[in-house]
């Protein structure tokens, strides 16, 4: 396990194509959670241009199955394909699970739902963005375990958010059962968790060969995960200054950096954004300033309390 900070050759601008450029994953398999739209289509396409075989999971299967087929047409791979995921549906998870034969090299644990405007609640009775980002997810990574360790040497990628920045966990009301629902602190949660989980895990499975990691993909112009937020509110945070928007093709940079990197060979339980290592966090930070990480977000003890708690709430 590596405790040296890695310096990339890439930064906020680098696109996934520049990202995979060199990059020989012929012989891998890969699985994308929601990339049937957005970054999540363009990490999935970046990981077949290297010539990965690469399963696109997502909600919306004819929308997947579009996209794997324009993948193929695109890269001339194919071993593209598409399988149905709603991270709601415990039986939906359990079926790609049960589905799934022979070793996973790549898991990129990238959909994500936001902004939810009122509380909802999951049929087990979570809230749902927690619920969505955090424990669907925990229970696919847990079910293809044993596919992650049958690869030899595996990555898993937590895809968070810097809206981690405003809130940790509160793990006395996870639910907003007792405080206020407030859309925004919901989300931020579930990206903290989204963190924590790739801090519980690394410490878990590095010595089954599986390095994980968590990070910011940067702020989005043109992505459906911004779909609950009112359009005079995006067009607002678009013109206020204190984000620099990153194309999808940008957006997908960090992901496949740190999905594929050999430079980031054993390293593990780490925050990356703009294809860097991330430094402690400024929630204030504006424009292509890196935002960085929290500190509540990298504390193994809260990482062990969540993963504690996340197997209970998925029993």
């Amino acid at each position: 396990m590596s405790s040296t900070r890695t310096i990339s050759p890439f930064d906020f601008s680098s696109t996934a194509a520049e990202v995979i450029s060199g990059v020989d994953l012929h012989g891998r398999r890969a699985l994308v959670t929601g990339a049937a739209s957005g970054i999540g289509v363009e990490t999935a396409r970046a990981l077949a241009s290297a010539g990965a075989e690469t399963v696109i999971a997502a909600r919306d299967l004819a929308a997947a199955d579009r996209v794997a087929a324009s993948i193929r047409e695109d890269t001339g791979n194919e071993a593209v394909s598409a399988v149905h995921l709603d991270l709601l549906d415990r039986a939906s998870v359990d079926r790609l699970v049960e589905g799934y034969a022979g070793p996973l090299h790549l898991l990129i644990n990238n959909a994500g739902v936001m902004a939810v405007p009122e509380l909802r609640l999951s049929p087990e009775g979570h809230e749902l963005q927690f619920a969505t980002n955090h424990l669907g997810h925990f229970r696919l990574a847990l079910g293809l375990l044993p596919a992650l360790r049958a690869a030899g040497g595996a990555r898993v990628v937590s895809v968070s958010s810097r809206a981690h920045l405003n809130s940790p966990v509160v793990f006395d009301d996870i639910d907003f059962a007792r405080r206020a629902y407030d859309p925004a602190l919901a989300y931020a949660q579930s990206k903290t968790a989204n963190v924590l989980f790739a801090v519980a895990a690394a410490s878990r499975w590095s010595d089954d060969g599986i390095e994980v990691n968590a990070l910011h993909p940067g702020a989005i112009a043109d992505s459906n995960l911004a779909r609950h937020y009112d359009p005079g509110v995006l067009q607002e945070l678009r013109t206020s200054g204190r984000y620099t928007f990153k194309s999808i093709e940008q957006g997908a940079a960090s992901s496949v950096y740190v999905a594929t990197s050999p430079l980031l060979e054993g390293v593990v339980g780490r925050y990356f954004e703009n294809c860097q290592e991330a430094d402690p966090g400024d929630p204030t930070a504006a424009g292509t300033d890196a935002a960085g990480v929290a500190a509540h977000a990298l504390d193994p003890a809260a990482a062990e309390r969540l993963w504690t708690i996340s197997e209970q709430l998925n029993a």
